[in-house]
């Protein structure tokens, strides 16, 4: 077509829009019938429009290519191997090697993988500058070090603070990405999306107080993608500009690296299918929002251990979603929607208050410690749960049409609840918690 088609209609403004819904709204009030108002302060509107963006400036997000990442814990270094080589030929782009201690031999991990093509991550479960030399020495690694995201989930530094500080130091001087934040915690223990990018940018921002313009690696981010989807596509959009935000003003490096998991808090043991729908929208949210890449769960994970089935049906739903249902096909797809761009601005100028709010008042780690970030988590955890007990909050299989001849019992390889161990911390830890445990462990007695 020569003659554009849109030319040949007038333009409709905003407010005359919200006229024409009044008008069929027949004398109904328009705030209480078609606004909502969410966990994040946010009302949601019933259309959106370029009238109310004008006079703001548009998040500009770089479009990212992403990559479909197939997570492993080595218990057996040649399985391990075995394992990651298979995966790689069934389609996954990149692998990310949970190490849980020093006995695992790192060239006898990676024989026969060209990590110069294949990306690689390494996410240690203990803090060693010598053994982390060794994997720095390799082309094409990238390795996950974050020891305030360690307190905050264990409530102990590795060792101490000070021993802690100067292994990173150490680590940190490498030219490969050594450092992350892990922002999943804080989703999967039941923060608000605001509370969210709020304490993962005063995370990394203790970090960047500590070195200052001395950090030159790349950061990366780890994230976990909740239901909702359209907000969690503006969270990873939000989370992009805020630290760009913050970088610029320490002189680092303004890229990130979001590495995307779907949600454990939303997941459940009856009807465990339904997991599958989870985690493709969530999946779904983190390609559209910008992830760099993308690692799902399988739908069985909180009680299966590791098994074939469950990680090629998880790995298949990315192979699905990028080569049949092209979500490789278009950049930055989610650029241009208004709905999506007024939560983007809303959540970061929120997040950003609250960031300013924690830094004021001593920064996240005096927080941390005085008890303060954890009390608001629970608020905000607790607050969920009584929606979800109550009904407002479906987890289809679960709190509304469960199916009562499911038995579980005898399927469970793995303790599928929130697990407490009575020892000394020097911090209360930040706890993650599925919102369907009571549910689910009042079933299983009455099995």
């Amino acid at each position: 077509m020569s003659k554009p088609l849109f030319k040949d209609f007038n333009t409709v403004s905003a407010k005359a829009w919200k006229q024409k819904i009044q008008a069929d709204l027949k004398g109904a009030d328009y705030n209480n019938t078609l606004i909502w108002n969410t966990a994040e302060d946010i009302n949601v509107k019933p259309f959106y429009h370029a009238d109310e963006l004008e006079d703001k400036s548009l998040i500009d997000i770089v479009p990212n290519p992403w990559q479909i990442c197939q997570s492993i814990f080595v218990q057996d270094t040649t399985k391990s191997n075995k394992k990651a080589i298979d995966i790689i030929e069934r389609g996954a782009e990149s692998l990310k090697f949970i190490i849980p201690d020093k006995s695992v031999i790192i060239e006898e991990l990676l024989r026969n993988i060209d990590t110069k093509t294949i990306p690689v991550y390494f996410e240690l479960q203990f803090l060693d500058a010598e053994y982390f030399k060794k994997i720095t020495s390799i082309d094409g690694v990238s390795l996950f070090t974050d020891i305030i995201g360690n307190l905050a989930k264990s409530g102990n530094w590795y060792t101490n603070i000070n021993n802690d500080h100067q292994q990173l130091e150490k680590i940190i001087k490498t030219p490969i990405n050594t450092l992350s934040v892990d922002l999943s915690l804080y989703q999967n223990a039941g923060a608000t999306i605001v509370q969210q990018l709020a304490y993962s940018l005063a995370h990394a921002n203790e970090y960047l107080n500590h070195f200052n313009s001395n950090l030159k690696s790349l950061i990366t981010f780890n994230v976990s993608i909740g239901t909702n989807y359209f907000f969690e596509i503006a969270k990873l959009r939000a989370l992009r500009e805020l630290w760009k935000t913050l970088a610029i003003e320490y002189g680092v490096n303004q890229n990130c690296h979001i590495i995307a998991t779907p949600t454990k808090r939303n997941k459940t043991l009856y009807d465990y299918n339904t997991n599958m729908l989870r985690t493709t929208t969530e999946c779904m949210s983190a390609i559209l929002g910008g992830a760099n890449t993308i690692c799902n769960i399988p739908y069985d994970a909180i009680y299966h251990k590791d098994n074939e089935f469950g990680e090629r049906i998880s790995r298949n739903q990315l192979l699905v979603l990028k080569h049949e249902s092209y979500f490789n096909a278009v950049e930055n797809a989610s650029d241009g929607s208004y709905y999506i761009e007024s939560l983007t601005l809303q959540l970061a100028e929120k997040a950003l208050d609250l960031f300013k709010n924690i830094e004021e008042n001593g920064g996240f780690l005096s927080q941390l410690k005085s008890g303060t970030i954890q009390k608001k988590i629970k608020e905000s955890a607790n607050k969920e749960q009584v929606e979800f007990d109550s009904g407002n909050i479906t987890l289809l299989g679960t709190n509304k049409h469960p199916n009562e001849k499911d038995r579980m019992k005898d399927d469970l390889e793995l303790f599928p609840f929130l697990k407490t161990n009575t020892r000394k911390t020097l911090i209360e830890p930040i706890l993650e918690r599925r919102l369907a445990e009571t549910i689910e462990q009042d079933r299983l007695k009455t099995e």
